[in-house]
């Protein structure tokens, strides 16, 4: 009778599980959000889609991204839709930034907010009600959340570099209990970044016992990527080390080798995580497939310890010329290993537009100044964001060839109209997905369709856990891409990044279609996920 019919079937398309196998010829029908029916029959249903000549694939899943607010400020943030991303995971680098908040993460969000000339009230403080909130204003895709080390220390320490007491321990530990009570499905640390890089190994271990007793993810933009800090090869051995000493799945976030001192040796960082992993360590990772990286000014321009106490602080630092020489010379050599004053172009600088687009050099010029002082003067007038050409082309594709990297754009979700369209992002927030099959599969072959739609879905949902995501499956959410390989296409560019990608035939989002023919859809379907379940 009618409550057998299927709301939509997919026939003549080939399938590709997600679980890096051959496809198969099969009918896919969806009933009331999930999959329903899979088989070489054509059951009864209201709507057809014919996929002849198409591949059909489970919905990519993005296992690290920054789009914490995007939602809030435009539900149809759609750079990842167009793309086939049909779920996100917010919260990477320790950086939840709206949730836990106190008066200060009050503060820095307003801020942030106020670059979006935004008029998000912020009526929250926990993960509970900004996740009601972005429910009620319902995302175009699926989000989850994980609660951010940074964010959790300082609303326990403040910013101050000092190590964490067994008080301060046990106040973070339980602020993670009431976290994951409030649905999050992950915890992240940025260690890099300060607070979190105030803090040792041990603090850390502490934490993520209460995270593996629950077997949720630890993701880690880890302590160093290049020749300071830590170094890079000890902050990947720290990662793995807190999985050795806890039992908890540890993601390694945007795996990459940068500076001279590193370039061509991204195949050692992969070497080091197959070592762990044969010895019973579930160690993973994430990429971005571009040589260019993104940051905060602070965070790729001044020294750890000049950002001690917050931008305030830092200011008066700026102020005392002999401290600000020694900056000046650190400044140096973050900059040198950007491939140069050309490799920093200025991404976001809401007080000066027209500086945005331009690199250190020219800004220099036309501050005439060197470019180390150049990047001073900016930070004095406001904190903005870089791209930078940080890594190289055969590191980037050689960690693109592993197995347990999957893809993941370290971006946001934007849209090209309207306050998400701001500034000059890095093209990687529209591009990623489009750009690892174009350039990786199509263009190079260096790797299978089959496997690059594996490290798109079934392989990030297995590492955030979840059940009824990633494959297609009967039973599991209908989230579901139609597309032609070789029709994608990557629009984005650094000096244009806010452009869609194009070539996606259909994008459904729970079993609703979402995008046709690269256009998107009037409504949206996605959910706030706060269980693996979900």
């Amino acid at each position: 009778g009618e409550n057998n019919i299927l709301d939509i079937l997919i026939k003549n398309g080939s399938v590709f599980s997600g679980n890096n196998n051959e496809p198969e010829s099969n009918n896919i029908g969806i009933k009331n959000s999930k999959i329903d029916f899979i088989g070489k029959e054509s059951p009864e249903s209201k709507k057809v889609i014919d996929a002849k000549d198409y591949i059909v694939t489970p919905g990519f899943i993005d296992i690290h991204t920054h789009s914490d607010i995007s939602f809030l400020v435009d539900p149809e943030a759609d750079s990842k839709l167009t793309q086939g991303v049909t779920f996100e995971f917010l919260g990477n680098c320790g950086m939840s930034f709206c949730a836990p908040l106190n008066s200060a993460s009050k503060q820095t969000l307003s801020d942030r907010l106020s670059k979006y000339d935004s008029d998000v009230n912020i009526d929250w403080n926990d993960f509970t009600d900004w996740l009601n909130k972005i429910e009620r204003n319902i995302p175009s895709i699926n989000l989850a959340a994980q609660l951010g080390h940074g964010v959790l220390r300082s609303y326990v320490m403040g910013m101050k570099a000092v190590s964490a007491t067994p008080e301060d321990i046990e106040a973070m530990r339980n602020i993670v209990r009431s976290s994951i009570d409030q649905g999050v499905l992950g915890f992240s640390t940025g260690l890099w970044y300060a607070p979190g890089s105030y803090s040792h190994t041990e603090e850390i271990v502490e934490i993520t016992k209460v995270v593996a007793e629950h077997d949720l993810l630890y993701s880690s933009h880890i302590r160093s990527e290049s020749d300071d800090a830590s170094g890079l090869f000890p902050a990947h051995a720290e990662a793995i080390e807190i999985g050795r000493r806890t039992g908890a799945k540890i993601q390694i976030s945007h795996v990459k080798s940068v500076g001279p001192q590193f370039w061509g040796r991204g195949n050692e960082l992969l070497e080091g995580m197959y070592k762990a992993r044969e010895e019973g360590i579930d160690v993973a990772g994430d990429q971005y497939p571009y040589e260019w990286s993104s940051t905060p000014t602070s965070g790729c321009m001044f020294p750890r310890w000049s950002l001690e106490g917050g931008r305030e602080k830092t200011l008066e630092r700026l102020k005392d010329k002999n401290i600000r020489e020694t900056i000046k010379s650190e400044t140096i050599n973050y900059i040198n290993r950007f491939h140069g004053s050309a490799g920093c172009v200025l991404a976001e600088f809401s007080n000066d537009k027209k500086l945005e687009g331009l690199n250190l050099s020219e800004i220099s010029e036309e501050f005439s100044c060197s470019p180390e002082e150049a990047a001073m003067r900016l930070y004095e007038i406001s904190e903005g964001s870089f791209v930078l050409h940080s890594m190289e082309e055969q590191d980037v594709d050689t960690i693109g060839m592993s197995d347990i990297i999957a893809v993941a754009s370290d971006g946001n979700s934007l849209r090209n109209t309207g306050p998400l369209s701001n500034g000059k992002p890095h093209p990687r927030s529209y591009g990623t997905n489009t750009r690892f099959i174009e350039d990786m599969v199509v263009n190079k072959k260096k790797v299978s369709i089959s496997n690059a739609i594996y490290r798109m879905t079934s392989l990030p949902a297995s590492r955030i856990g979840l059940k009824n995501r990633g494959e297609i499956k009967k039973g599991y959410f209908a989230d579901i891409n139609i597309f032609k390989p070789e029709e994608l296409k990557e629009k984005a560019t650094y000096v244009d990044p806010h452009q869609y990608s194009t070539g996606m035939k259909w994008v459904l989002v729970n079993g609703k279609i979402a995008l046709k023919d690269g256009k998107k859809i009037e409504g949206r379907f996605g959910k706030v996920v706060r269980s693996k379940e979900g």
